[in-house]
């Protein structure tokens, strides 16, 4: 079976510096795949390899089974990006920006109306570029991405600069993309909530390596359990706690434990909170949490999981 989107051993260097390093990636036909990484990881510089927009040093990068390297235009033809740059010209309107697209590929001007209705801006395709909202210039480099239904949609950081409500409609309208337009989507974020009411696979990258691949909802069910703490004295609590079996974390919510595989979840849960109310921690709560994007994240790219192989789900 082709993959829409594949790399093999996809290296780049700058000089010295090693910007990707031998990823290989695999992007299933019709999925929604959050390509994540903290910033200068080498998502950008991989999404703009696979566009043909940067050469590697070694390796390979295929849309849809053609080799990018071998031919960029046959490629080009499966694909549509949204980079953060729109190049949008204000003076004109949505339509017309559009248009100018529409013309270099050669494609019916019905065209142009399909993608605005899909985005929702066939009612605003005749104001000036320069009165759009960020969100309506996001929706209007989406249009121009999915001008001749590509197979396969690029979107580096869709929901860059957008107010929380902004957030909110790109999130949703992405959901629903591969059903509605029948293209698969590789989506580079670096946030991680947006990516996990999203995304239906993810890749994690780490100083140019992939570190895991595979489907969320497996990934996430096979992570180990975790129990979640609000304590009033944390670096006490986590004096106790370092004498079990467990790796110790920090959110915004409080400690995080994360047990070992094979530890049973409510023996645990009770003999920390045991050992805790005994060396006179006060416990506010306790109590089991669900799998998170987050911690499958944190898991992979703390500083001693930086040279573990990639796992593929």
């Amino acid at each position: 079976m082709v993959e829409a989107v594949e790399t093999e051993g996809l290296t780049r260097r700058f000089g010295r510096h090693l910007a990707v390093d031998r990823l290989s990636l695999r992007v299933p036909e019709g999925a929604i795949y959050g390509f994540l990484g903290r910033n200068g990881a080498g998502k950008t510089t991989t999404l703009k390899m696979l566009l043909g927009l940067l050469k590697p040093t070694a390796g390979a990068a295929r849309i849809c089974g053609i080799d990018v390297a071998r031919d960029r235009i046959g490629a080009a033809r499966r694909v549509g990006a949204l980079l953060e740059a729109h190049g949008f010209y204000g003076n004109l309107t949505g339509r017309e920006n559009l248009d100018l697209t529409r013309t270099l590929l050669g494609l019916a001007a019905s065209e142009i109306d399909r993608v605005l209705e899909v985005v929702d801006l066939t009612d605003n395709a005749r104001r000036r570029v320069s009165d759009y909202s960020l969100g309506m210039r996001q929706r209007l480099g989406l249009a121009r991405a999915m001008l001749g239904a590509p197979p396969v949609l690029i979107l580096d950081e869709p929901t860059n600069g957008l107010d929380p409500d902004g957030i909110a409609d790109m999130r949703g309208f992405l959901k629903t993309l591969p059903e509605r337009t029948g293209a698969t989507v590789l989506l580079s974020s670096h946030l991680l909530g947006e990516i996990e009411q999203t995304a239906t696979h993810i890749g994690i990258v780490n100083d140019g390596r992939l570190v895991l691949e595979g489907e969320l909802a497996r990934l996430k069910a096979e992570m180990a359990p975790e129990i979640g703490l609000r304590v009033d004295d944390p670096d006490r609590a986590c004096a106790v706690l370092r004498r079990h079996d467990l790796s110790l974390g920090k959110d915004a919510e409080g400690l995080v434990a994360r047990l070992r595989p094979g530890v049973d979840h409510d023996t645990a849960t009770a003999a920390l909170n045991r050992d805790l109310v005994e060396a006179g921690v006060q416990v506010f709560a306790i109590g089991p949490r669900s799998p998170s994007l987050e911690g499958l994240y944190r898991s992979v790219t703390a500083p001693s999981s930086a040279a573990r192989q990639p796992e593929t789900v």
